[in-house]
């Protein structure tokens, strides 16, 4: 999460923040970061009455990225571990079993108990009570991320990471017009960050786990006017 004296930036993991976060930390004199992936809920009080920029993307191109990302890992986070079953599932397995994490207690009761009791900064950072908090929610992994990232703010203003270089400019409220421009030049010039290699997101999907993300994670889909469909450049992803 970064702030500064004109907004709060809370970073969805894999959803275009580190670029977001670098370019506020580069061209905006009095942002800091005040943790990594924390929820707004833990924004400092001094900041609450700030507006909220955020940032969403597409779900099914989310999965491929997280569970590329992961598998190239020396040391994969505990969620990867557990829903690849020690990697042992590929693919489609191992983001069937995230998927459905809401409705599997025994492996969320693994997940808790390998995640931390506090925050931390660095990884998705989750803890062992932000996880229990998935059974029963009747959500995918993403849309989880999504509504414990942004839960209690007041009319964020949501970004689709696809279009963040066309639209970001445009949403920043009360910066100063030199810090503005600055931001203007780095979403032009800057290069892509956090990148994960792989191919367009729909290669990697059979018909029966692309419905899946469609049923999991309808709310968001809907919301942002996401399809499975969508060409997805994911080498030029941010």
């Amino acid at each position: 999460m970064i702030v500064c004296d004109a907004f709060v930036f809370p970073h969805l993991h894999k959803s275009g923040g580190t670029f977001v976060g670098r370019m506020m930390m580069t061209c905006i004199a009095s942002a800091k970061r005040v943790g990594y992936h924390l929820p707004y809920a833990e924004v400092p009080a001094s900041y609450r009455a700030l507006p909220v920029i955020g940032t969403v993307r597409n779900p099914w191109s989310y999965y491929v990225s997280w569970y590329h990302f992961q598998q190239g890992q020396a040391k994969p986070n505990p969620l990867f571990i557990i829903c690849s079953e020690d990697r042992s599932q590929g693919f489609e397995g191992t983001i069937t079993n995230l998927l459905t994490l809401e409705n599997d207690n025994a492996r969320v009761v693994r997940l808790a108990e390998a995640f931390p009791d506090h925050f931390v900064n660095y990884g998705l950072n989750v803890t062992r009570s932000c996880i229990r908090r998935i059974s029963g929610s009747g959500l995918g992994f993403y849309s989880f991320l999504y509504n414990r990232l942004y839960a209690g703010a007041p009319t964020p203003r949501i970004l689709r990471m696809e279009e963040l270089r066309q639209n970001l400019h445009h949403a920043l409220p009360g910066l100063p017009r030199e810090e503005l421009m600055k931001c203007q030049h780095f979403l032009q010039s800057s290069p892509n960050l956090n990148v994960s290699e792989h191919a367009p997101y729909h290669e990697y999907y059979t018909p029966d786990l692309a419905a899946l993300v469609a049923k999991m994670d309808r709310n968001l889909i809907e919301a942002y006017g996401y399809r499975f469909d969508n060409p997805d450049q994911s080498r030029r992803q941010l």
